[in-house]
């Protein structure tokens, strides 16, 4: 699995952390359709707080409209096969290029190479969405990337139970509007200034390797 970690305050990105929770807090803000429509569009939901299972496993299409969403002007950038380690780095020269110009980008990998530690999709493919990269003080890399599957680690598990209260999927059709936005935004953006909810966190992607192949069991 890739290692991950969360933004903290001292994190300098490209494009900035503030930039791109504006950004998203816009798309979000534009996303049309039901509340259902909403929540669906941008988090790939459970059905209950138990998380016994998950509303969809859509993540290629929705990693598609949230990209298209967050690049409405530039477009989602869809990189080569991250798994075929011809040209490996340069596909990721191309993808730093991509996000630092605001690009949102598809990273499409095995579930259990780009997901969450807690996930409840553990095998096969898995996308999420890289949105800018950034540097530690030491020197060392990351891509700060959305991850929509609320499953993915405890800290998002947490996160979302009492947002909705232990409701059920058919509850989760009677949200208002006004409260699909409200989950979006505590899911994806927090409520720090310099930081972002569990669903975006620091990817530290080895970018000289290929990607490990997808199992299609």
């Amino acid at each position: 699995m890739i290692e991950q970690a969360y933004v903290n305050a001292a994190d300098q990105t490209t494009p900035t952390v503030q930039e791109i929770k504006d950004r998203i807090s816009q798309a979000v803000d534009a996303t049309t359709g039901s509340a259902r429509d909403r929540l669906t569009c941008w988090l790939q939901i459970p059905v209950d707080s138990m998380f016994t299972r998950m509303i969809d496993s859509d993540c290629q299409g929705r990693a598609r409209r949230v990209g298209a969403l967050l690049s409405p002007e530039t477009g989602l950038y869809v990189p080569s096969d991250l798994s075929t380690p011809f040209e490996i780095e340069g596909k990721w020269a191309a993808i730093e290029e991509a996000v630092k110009a605001g690009r949102a980008v598809f990273v499409n990998g095995p579930t259990e190479h780009v997901g969450g530690s807690a996930s409840k999709f553990t095998t096969g493919f898995h996308v999420i969405v890289f949105l800018a990269v950034g540097q530690e003080l030491s020197g060392r890399r990351y891509y700060l990337g959305f991850d929509p599957d609320v499953s993915a680690t405890a800290e998002s598990r947490r996160m979302w139970q009492p947002l909705v209260l232990g409701e059920t999927e058919k509850k989760v059709g009677t949200f208002d509007d006004a409260k699909s936005v409200r989950i979006i935004k505590a899911m994806i953006l927090g409520d720090a200034q310099d930081g972002f909810g569990p669903l975006v966190r620091k990817y530290y992607v080895e970018t000289d390797k290929a990607f490990p192949k997808i199992s299609r069991v």
